[in-house]
């Protein structure tokens, strides 16, 4: 797959902003919970759409049905100014339920149709890069990888222990203690 550099740019950051929604400060999963807030806040977002477009697309994560991969990959390798209106790419792209409404509010704004092409592409690159994740781990013989399972209706990936943690959990409580050290260092109050 070819990706334009507007695309091979925003990866990286779509990531890592969906990483920083993973975990609070405890280690706990909050994706879900970080995620219901953004999506509550959308009509304030949505005025972050052409400065941080990764920050406002995160809402749409997990809200795409992707039916014709190769025009979705088309999109990919488009430039911004190239890039086509939503409503061209509902043959391809559909909408879970719950993220129609979003849409509205977003396509309501001058840039809201291409915007939704922007969330829709950023998507589509987490998650085939989860499922290339997720085969790569089946190829090596994981025995925990889902049988079966739409990968993309899952949080699994979003798992507070690595997986080297959850094969030597010992490491995982030295990472804790080290991670406890560092903080009481810095001032913080030793959690217990």
């Amino acid at each position: 797959m070819k990706l334009s550099p507007y695309f091979y740019d925003l990866r990286s950051a779509y990531q890592a902003e969906l990483d920083d929604l993973v975990s609070d400060s405890e280690g706990k999963d909050v994706l879900r919970k970080r995620l219901a807030e953004k999506r509550n806040e959308i009509a304030f977002l949505v005025q972050m759409m052409e400065l941080a477009p990764e920050m406002v697309a995160v809402v749409f994560h997990q809200g795409f049905r992707f039916t014709k991969p190769a025009v979705v990959e088309h999109l990919l390798s488009l430039p911004v100014d190239e890039l086509p209106g939503w409503h061209s790419l509902s043959p391809a792209i559909a909408l879970e339920p719950w993220a129609s409404s979003l849409a509205q509010t977003v396509l309501r704004e001058p840039q809201g149709a291409r915007f939704m092409a922007v969330a829709a592409g950023l998507e589509y690159l987490q998650q085939h890069a989860r499922l290339a994740h997720h085969a790569a781990s089946s190829a090596e013989g994981d025995s925990d990888a889902d049988d079966g399972e739409d990968a993309a209706e899952h949080d699994d990936d979003y798992n507070a222990l690595s997986a080297d943690d959850a094969a030597d959990p010992q490491n995982s409580r030295s990472r804790e203690e080290a991670s406890s050290n560092w903080l009481a260092d810095a001032g913080f109050d030793r959690k217990e």
